[in-house]
């Protein structure tokens, strides 16, 4: 797994050889933010500038060149704005929040887990997960935006994912990204053979049962705010939209609760420090609502929904497939179960129990977790009517320790990136997925909706007159459905053979030097997989050929699209991560807002469709990735204002 050790390690390099000319006079004046506590000592902050030691600093908002002297650096503007940063740093009790948050953490469950194996044994032990000790501004507009568009987005998925041509259009061809991407050409050759090809050869099909099944859809949508109006203020705008293993909706549940209770037990000592990020986000003219205000929000952190509505979400799936397979066919003698598709190894496993606990004590709906290659000896599906059932298991002394069930949904968070099938592409975890997603149980996601979330489909539905194909725009309230969504699409351009002239001007520009303003994205989930700066321009040179003014694309690049790079604003954050002080600096947010959708098998009914909680995610300015599990990013929460 990637961590952000790994990932620094050159950037720290770096800064260590253009450092050492101010190291001494940085050192005397203590101008920046090392990882304090009332202990710190001196040896702690000078081993902050090297690279065993992975503690963030941030000496001012710019990076000084070695013949670039701290104050020709900093503008009086800047100046200022480090001065109030450093004076509200110095006023929040550190220590006290540290421990505050930790044991929050460990008596409310804000915690990942960490496996701990040697020859002998293997067992586990939990920490705080990675964290930003204080939640981060963020506009009450945007988010409630944001909200607004999640039922829009669910609804898209679901048409995307049940048109054929569409997703072969996209994804297929000779040079499409399946030419070059073996793990999403497996995905669509799963879909084709499953929800599209009719073989009239019966002695050759396999039994089929997946269009009897229902979708269940639980999506987050991610969003940055982007500095792209004339008038400075932040437009919302969307990073990726994923539609398999949204994750940490349990945790930013906790999340969200830690930084109630902080800002409201500590309101006085963290005043400062809330107004100060406030001001970054806002402006330095923004006014706090008084309680007197016509405001139509509270400022704060608001109400986190998610651990409620998400497992609601599955109860609506569940509770359909019991009433057409289970009660009409008398079939309850096998008990009906929610099957939690995971990850070998799996360390997240707090945020996903969170979510099978609220189903049985508000539901009474049994879970059962398997990872793709037990699946393979433990899953079977009737042949006759497409029931798929998880047999029972062997105790140690050979009786039956576990009964026989039935499964009404299978719930992946596993199964999004090709390492979740180790035995290959013919192996036993690629015939649980296709076992699976030919049975009747409800999936989430199904195929569909899985390649419904490709960077590529994204890239596609921002080309002008796509979304108007899904949505027809005829009547006002479809046309303004097509105009909100649209708004919220970021730059996104094609490097395959449908590459149009807007797509090569985007390549020309990262040529030309402007590599800085994109992002190189291939169709991966789970963060460590992009490209950016010098890196993203290599990557294009080694692929692009120039001649009279022209480019030619080369088919290694039909598996990126390139993405304009977001400018989100900047705030001061102290991140933990191992329940220890990790640093504090200039920081970004991605917003993440999650979606839940329950349709049924033919698509003539959405039996449940809303909004359904949201992510804050957090990291230090000068890291490129966004991924919590991946080690880039901690687990946040917006104060709204």
């Amino acid at each position: 797994m990637l961590n952000l050790r790994t990932f620094y390690k050159k950037s720290i390099l770096f800064r260590c050889n253009i450092i050492h000319t101010i190291l001494f006079s940085q050192i005397i004046s203590f101008h920046f933010v090392a990882p304090v506590s009332a202990a710190t000592s001196f040896s702690s902050k000078f081993t902050a500038f090297c690279p065993a030691n992975i503690s963030t600093f941030s000496l001012t908002s710019k990076v000084f060149s070695s013949s670039t002297s701290a104050s020709e650096a900093l503008t009086e503007t800047e100046t200022e704005a480090q001065s109030q940063s450093q004076s509200a740093m110095k006023k929040i009790p550190l220590t006290k929040l540290t421990s505050y948050a930790n044991s929050y953490a460990a008596a409310n469950g804000l915690q990942v887990e960490s496996k701990n194996s040697n020859l002998e044994s293997s067992s586990s032990s939990y920490q705080c997960a990675p964290i930003s000790l204080l939640p981060n501004a963020f506009p009450c507009q945007s988010f409630q935006n944001a909200q607004s568009l999640a039922p829009y987005f669910n609804l898209l998925v679901d048409k995307v994912s049940r048109d054929a041509e569409f997703l072969n259009d996209t994804l297929g061809g000779e040079h499409g990204v399946i030419s070059k991407d073996e793990y999403t050409k497996k995905l669509l050759e799963l879909y084709n053979d499953i929800y599209v090809s009719s073989n009239d050869n019966l002695d050759d099909m396999k039994p089929n049962f997946a269009k009897e099944a229902d979708r269940l859809g639980i999506q987050r949508s991610d969003y940055m705010l982007n500095s792209g109006t004339e008038d400075g203020e932040f437009e919302l705008k969307q990073v990726e939209l994923n539609t398999i293993a949204a994750s940490f909706a349990g945790l930013a549940v906790n999340v969200a609760k830690l930084h109630q209770s902080m800002t409201d037990r500590f309101s006085s000592e963290l005043k400062d420090w809330l107004e100060m990020n406030q001001k970054a986000v806002m402006g330095e003219n923004y006014v706090l609502p008084s309680s007197s205000s016509s405001s139509t929000y509270t400022v704060g952190v608001p109400n986190n929904p998610a651990l409620e509505r998400l497992p609601f979400a599955m109860k609506v799936a569940h509770e359909r497939y019991v009433e057409r397979f289970v009660t009409k066919s008398k079939n309850e003698n096998v008990p009906a179960v929610i099957l939690f598709v995971v990850q070998e190894g799996e360390t997240n496993t707090v945020d996903q129990r969170m979510l099978e606990f609220k189903l049985w004590e508000e539901y009474k709906i049994p879970v059962v977790r398997m990872s793709l290659t037990k699946a393979n000896n433990q899953l079977q599906m009737d042949e006759e009517n497409g029931t798929l059932y998880i047999l029972p298991e062997e105790s140690i002394d050979g009786k039956i320790s576990t009964e026989k069930y039935q499964v009404s949904v299978a719930y992946f968070r596993a199964g999004y990136a090709p390492t979740d099938y180790p035995d290959g592409y013919d192996g036993i975890e690629w015939e649980s997925r296709d076992m699976i997603e030919r049975s009747r149980a409800t999936k989430c996601p199904s195929l569909g909706y899985h390649l419904a979330g490709t960077k590529k489909v994204q890239q596609q539905l921002a080309r002008p007159g796509v979304l108007e194909r899904f949505f027809d725009g005829k009547d006002e309230e479809s046309s303004n459905t097509v105009g909100k969504m649209r708004e919220a699409f970021a730059g996104l351009y094609s490097l395959g053979d449908d590459a149009v002239q807007e797509d090569y001007s985007a390549v020309k520009d990262v040529l030309s030097g402007a590599e800085g303003k994109y992002v190189l994205k291939p169709q991966r989930e789970g963060g460590g997989y992009n490209y950016y700066g010098d890196s993203l321009l290599e990557k294009i040179r080694e692929n692009v050929e120039e001649g009279d003014g022209s480019l030619k694309l080369g088919e290694d690049l039909a598996e990126f699209i390139l993405m304009q790079r977001l400018f989100p604003p900047k705030q001061r954050a102290v991140l933990v991560r191992s329940g220890k002080v990790e640093g504090s600096g200039q920081s970004i947010s991605e917003f993440g807002c999650f979606g839940t959708i329950v349709q049924t098998h033919d698509g003539k009914a959405t039996l449940h469709n809303e909004y359904s909680g949201f992510l804050l995610r957090t990291k230090f300015e000068n890291v490129d990735e966004g991924g919590v599990a991946s080690g880039f990013a901690t687990l946040s929460s917006p104060y709204l204002c």
